[in-house]
């Protein structure tokens, strides 16, 4: 899975991202609901719209979980147990959205981090994003 290298850049990068968490998530969820646009039936009772309070708010929210994720990821299963239950048994995400949501974050990710944007720092961060889909994915089994 991940090289010990591979986990602390992680660290790194997540520690990086969480300063600009809700520019990131906002821009990634943004990036989603325009590529993918079925993913926006979810997000019906909030404002969605480009730069809107409930894009940032909750944008942020998912950065934090993923760069939180990173911290601990010896124990990711542990860390992210409730999220997994709260997007399977209450919000009745389609698992495929973990995705959709992971592709969008690391483009968003690729554009901001310029030249730190290494094929290493790629291979790390999709293999993470990857992790932690599935990991919010478990509940569905």
């Amino acid at each position: 899975m991940l090289s010990k290298y591979e986990k602390e850049l992680l660290v790194i990068i997540w520690g990086k991202a969480s300063v600009y968490a809700e520019d990131i998530g906002a821009e990634s969820l943004l990036r989603m609901f325009t590529c993918f646009p079925k993913t926006k039936t979810y997000f019906a009772h909030l404002d969605i719209g480009p730069g809107s309070a409930h894009l940032r708010s909750h944008g942020k929210k998912i950065i934090l979980a993923i760069a939180e994720g990173a911290k601990n990821i010896s124990s990711l299963t542990t860390t992210l147990a409730p999220l997994s239950v709260l997007h399977a048994y209450q919000l009745r995400i389609h698992p495929t959205n973990f995705k959709l949501l992971s592709h969008c974050i690391l483009v968003t990710l690729a554009n901001r981090m310029a030249d730190e944007f290494t094929p290493v720092t790629h291979a790390a961060l999709d293999k993470f994003l990857s992790a932690f889909s599935a990991v919010l994915a478990e509940k569905y089994r």
